[in-house]
């Protein structure tokens, strides 16, 4: 099993990745644009590299945890020299990023070249579970690189799934992030229907809890104010998973649909409301987590802003 890691994207999601890697014995070097995220990875065991080709140097595994499919293509393909060409054959190369399934499958390509493997293996369950290590991994690769990724992608995650061939990780997270819009929004819509009428938004989220409503958004992560202690709605809807994320994701999923004709009304009613919520008021909403679109259902009268 590979025990040198270069990990690549220290942000909400990959800052609490790396750490639980060094916990689980692995020797973690990391890089990052933020000088701030380098310094927390260093306080918690990781080694700071001044690169990301630095980073990878000697590494026996690649991860990777960036914003975007054109930041992925341009840092491992399209850059001069190629990140790629600075990953040693027979390495193996792990992109956590959520990216259209192009970019995936033209990454494991130019990694078959080097004699890389490589796969694709977005995440779900928010930073919270990236610092609990409880995530869960949706691969996209050949069942043999997806078996060699297995024991260190336990090291940070709770449930680890073989989706299909590259790729395939990648369709099913944009399945489950646009589902996970969707229950978001009626959870906001019928919390805020509940309070208007005077209900306690917290005695509905049990009631609902106890019936057919319940959901994810509900149990683990109530957008209203004050019901949950521990989640971003409880904070101004800091930290979390980021509007402007969801509003990517639920692009890639309409792309999707398009290429395999598929039909996603409740997709794209989600995408406009995230894209309203974006700029509500004259606002910028964009990096509030996703939660924050019980904003967008909330009257002046009640106090919500």
């Amino acid at each position: 099993m590979p025990t040198k890691i270069g990990f690549i994207g220290l942000g909400n999601m990959g800052g609490g990745m790396a750490p639980n890697l060094v916990k689980a014995g692995f020797e973690v070097r990391v890089f990052d644009l933020s000088a701030e995220a380098l310094q927390r990875a260093v306080e918690a065991g990781c080694s700071a590299a001044g690169s990301a080709a630095a980073a990878v140097q000697g590494a026996e595994c690649v991860i990777s945890m960036l914003p975007n499919g054109a930041i992925v293509e341009s840092l491992y393909i399209d850059a001069e020299p190629a990140l790629l060409d600075h990953i040693g054959a027979g390495a193996l190369v792990i992109d956590c990023s959520t990216v259209a399934a192009a970019s995936s499958r033209r990454l494991a390509a130019e990694a078959q070249k080097r004699g890389i493997n490589a796969i694709d293996a977005p995440v779900s369950g928010g930073v919270a579970a990236a610092a609990a290590a409880t995530l869960a991994f949706m691969c996209g690769g050949s069942e043999t690189a997806c078996e060699a990724a297995r024991p260190i992608l336990s090291a940070m995650g709770s449930n680890v799934f073989r989706a299909g061939d590259s790729g395939a990780g990648q369709v099913a997270k944009i399945c489950n992030n646009m589902l996970l819009a969707v229950h978001m929004i009626g959870t906001a819509e019928a919390l805020q229907l509940g309070v208007d009428h005077g209900l306690d938004p917290a005695v509905l989220s049990d009631i609902m809890l106890k019936s057919s409503g319940c959901n994810w958004s509900l149990e683990k992560y109530n957008p209203y104010p004050g019901v949950m202690a521990s989640v971003p709605a409880s904070r101004e809807y800091q930290g979390g998973f980021m509007v402007n994320l969801m509003k990517k994701d639920l692009g890639l999923a309409l792309e999707a649909a398009l290429r395999s004709q598929s039909y996603t009304p409740m997709g794209a009613l989600a995408q406009s409301l995230y894209g309203l919520h974006s700029q509500a008021g004259g606002s910028d909403n964009g990096e509030l987590d996703f939660s924050s679109i019980q904003r967008l259902f909330s009257k002046p009268s009640t106090g919500e802003s």
